[in-house]
């Protein structure tokens, strides 16, 4: 494996984001369209004879994927937005969310505190 870290560049290539946003739409255009039963043939005859009501299955496909679509490709760009470009080269080398400083001493020798064992 390589030891190389991703530069800021790397990280925000437009169509990855892009890529994964449409996926994340035609996923859910797919979803919507098996749901309201596009691929039946009594939807699809009800349409063919004009009694279907209402907007069509690929037509609230297309509403919906587009929605996945805008609302995944903005969440992506939020997220991109809050990385800070000197915190992706520099390489972390203790655990995120332990304590900027560890004591080495118990709580009991710390200056300031008194033993209560009277």
């Amino acid at each position: 494996m390589s030891d190389e870290k991703p530069t800021r560049r790397d990280i925000l290539r437009p169509l990855h984001l892009l890529g994964i946003a449409l996926g994340c739409g035609v996923f859910a255009a797919v979803v919507t369209l098996v749901a309201t039963g596009a691929f039946t043939s009594r939807v699809n005859t009800a349409i063919a004879n004009g009694t279907y009501d209402g907007l069509t299955p690929i037509a609230l496909g297309l509403v919906v994927g587009g929605g996945a679509f805008i609302v995944t490709l903005l969440f992506l760009a939020m997220l991109i937005l809050v990385v800070d470009p000197a915190e992706v080269t520099k390489t972390v080398d203790r655990p995120v969310l332990y304590d900027p400083e560890t004591p080495d001493e118990p709580d009991s020798d710390k200056p300031g505190r008194t033993s209560s064992s009277s």
